[in-house]
Order: C-alpha cells, then structure tokens, then sequence
C-alpha cells in the first residue's frame, strides 16, 4: 500500500482504484466521463439522454391514459342515465302478467226464448253454454240434473250452443237440437240434449246417422226433422249462440254463468256441485 496521508492523496485529485485507501472514492479527473475516450462518451451521452427520454415519456403517457380513464369514466355517468326500475329489489320476484278475470256483463239476457229447464220464475238462472262432442259437458250435464232437481223452484237452467272448431260436428248436432225443439217444444229439446249425451260417443265420435234416431227418441217428426236439418235453418243461430258464448267470457266448455238479476257469476268447466251450491245460496 503506498505511503502516502490522505489528504493529500485528495489534494492531488487523483485515486488509484488498485491502491487507493478503502475510504477514498475512485473519482477520475474530469468527472465520471473523464474515463472515457471522447466517442466513448458521446455514445454513454446518447445512451443516457435515451433513457432519459424514454422515463419521461413513459410517465407522460402514463399520465394522459389516467386523465382519459376518469373522463371516460364520467362520461359515462353522464351518458348512462339512471333509469327507475321495475323490480328494484333483487329479492322481489318480477311481477308476473295476471289476465283480466273473465266477465259477462255483455251476455245475452235470458227470455223466452231461450231452451229453459226448470220453474221460469226461478230466482237464479245457470246458462250453460255446451258442446254436444264434449266429455266435460257430458259429465256436467248429470251434475245440472242433479243441481236443479235440488233446488227445484228456486234455480232454472237454460241451455245455450257453443260447438267448438275441434269437434266439427257439434255445429250440426246444434242445429238438429234446434229443428227438435222447433218441432216438439221445450220437452222435446231436452229429450233430444239428454239422449244425444247418454248415447254419443264424443270427441266427434257420434255418426250423424243416428240424429233421426234421437230426434224420433225425442218424439218428433223424422220426416219433418231431416227437412229442418237439411235446409241449414239453424246455422246462423248456432253461430251467433257462439259468439254470445264468447262474449260471456268463454273460451272452452261448458262455460256457465248463474245469474240472479243484475249479479253475474261464473264458474269455469265442469265444476262440483258443492262449487254450484256454494255460489249459488249466496245469492238467495
């Protein structure tokens, strides 16, 4: 190691790296660059004022795409605006589409000439509105028996067509009930209605051979009766029943609205006789 003080191995401002004191800084003369021959250092400049240039840009572009994150971010507020909310707890069920209850206040009102089973001054009327090739009319049709024959002089039952497209037959079936009724009266069509559902076997099963059959059974002329069908007399009144049963609020059979003055009730199909009962002592 040399034999030298340091202070004045600083005074001089020289190090040897290789045998300076530990605690004496290797600082060449003329700087740091001073090391370097001139080309040298001109590349070390190039290569440090790129890395400068690089650093500064990195934190200018940096900057600008934060400053555009939050004004899209605004922007966005802005343009999105807040909308009032059907359901706006996740906890409440979407409100579901609940269909206007049906009503018959259009209905046609009952007189005389309707096909009426029962005392004509019965306080409550049930219309039926019924297709012949119908197993739940079928079905029903023994309830209403049963329903009138208890409340014998306080409940009528008037009968009204209603053929639907899927049982094609029923159309003429109406009709033939209505030359019945035309030819033998009230009796007559009941007779005719009763007979066609104990000996059909519906969903257009029955053959149309057997009408003259039922009509004979009802009582009526056969002749007469084949006249009446044939001539198609009765499809336009058929077809308006239809639209009336429509216009009660049906839309499938048997459909059936009590009435009782101004109060109109109705129960849907071929419901139990209790369903009936209950309804029905309400309003007596």
């Amino acid at each position: 190691m040399p034999n030298h003080a340091h202070g004045e191995h600083k005074k001089e401002g020289k190090c040897d790296c290789e045998t300076c004191c530990e605690v004496c800084q290797c600082v060449p003369e003329g700087g740091f660059l001073g090391s370097f021959s001139p080309k040298g250092a001109f590349f070390l400049g190039l290569g440090a004022s790129l890395v400068v240039f690089f650093v500064v840009g990195f934190f200018v572009l940096l900057g600008v795409v934060m400053k555009k994150g939050t004004i899209g971010s605004v922007a966005g507020t802005k343009t999105s605006a807040p909308t009032e909310q059907a359901n706006p707890s996740p906890s409440a069920p979407a409100p579901s589409y609940v269909p206007p209850a049906p009503n018959a206040d259009g209905m046609k009102a009952v007189s005389d000439e309707d096909w009426m089973r029962g005392s004509v001054n019965a306080p409550v009327t049930v219309v039926e509105y019924s297709d012949y090739e119908c197993p739940f009319c079928k079905r029903h049709h023994d309830t209403m028996k049963q329903l009138i024959a208890e409340y014998e002089g306080k409940v009528n039952w008037v009968y009204r067509h209603f053929p639907l497209d899927m049982h094609p037959k029923a159309y003429k079936e109406a009709e033939a009930a209505e030359c019945a009724g035309e030819l033998g009266g009230n009796t007559a069509f009941w007779k005719f209605t009763d007979r066609i559902f104990e000996v059909s076997p519906l969903n257009n099963g029955l053959d149309p051979a057997q009408l003259p059959v039922i009509a004979e059974y009802a009582g009526v002329n056969v002749d007469q009766f084949n006249e009446c069908l044939n001539s198609g007399k009765y499809a336009q009144k058929i077809q308006e029943s239809v639209q009336d049963a429509a216009t009660a609020g049906g839309n499938g059979t048997p459909h059936n609205v009590i009435v009782s003055g101004d109060q109109k009730v109705i129960i849907v199909g071929a419901d139990t006789i209790e369903r009936f009962k209950a309804e029905i002592d309400k309003l007596l």
